[in-house]
């Protein structure tokens, strides 16, 4: 039988443990968040042509999505949803638009520039 020493040793250890989690899936929704607030704010700025000539979809649809991502972050960063499954999905939004779409469409804003360099 387990002495009184042993079971709140392992209760303390239980808190310390989660404690830990809560603190990881913290930081994972945080930078969630800050991937998806990226992802928006890059889709905002760049001219609606450049999505339609890099063949990415639209600009209103990229918007969204990262509008999207952000708001899911920002759901499982205050505890609204769970924490870890909305993080995940989040990052992986905003990084197909910043892996995939966001050098297409910045390689748009840098052709024929008036520089002569």
């Amino acid at each position: 039988m387990r002495s009184r020493g042993d079971w709140l040793r392992s209760r303390r250890l239980r808190s310390v443990i989660a404690l830990i989690q809560f603190y990881v899936f913290q930081l994972l929704g945080f930078s969630a968040m800050a991937l998806a607030l990226w992802a928006l704010i890059d889709a905002a700025i760049r001219p609606s042509q450049a999505f339609v000539s890099a063949d990415k979809r639209t600009k209103v649809f990229w918007l969204a999505m990262s509008g999207g991502a952000a708001l899911l972050a920002w759901l499982a960063v205050v505890g609204a949803f769970s924490g870890l499954l909305f993080s995940l999905i989040a990052g992986v939004m905003a990084g197909v638009y910043l892996a995939d779409v966001r050098p297409a469409v910045r390689d748009y804003g840098s052709r024929g520039g008036s520089s002569p360099w």
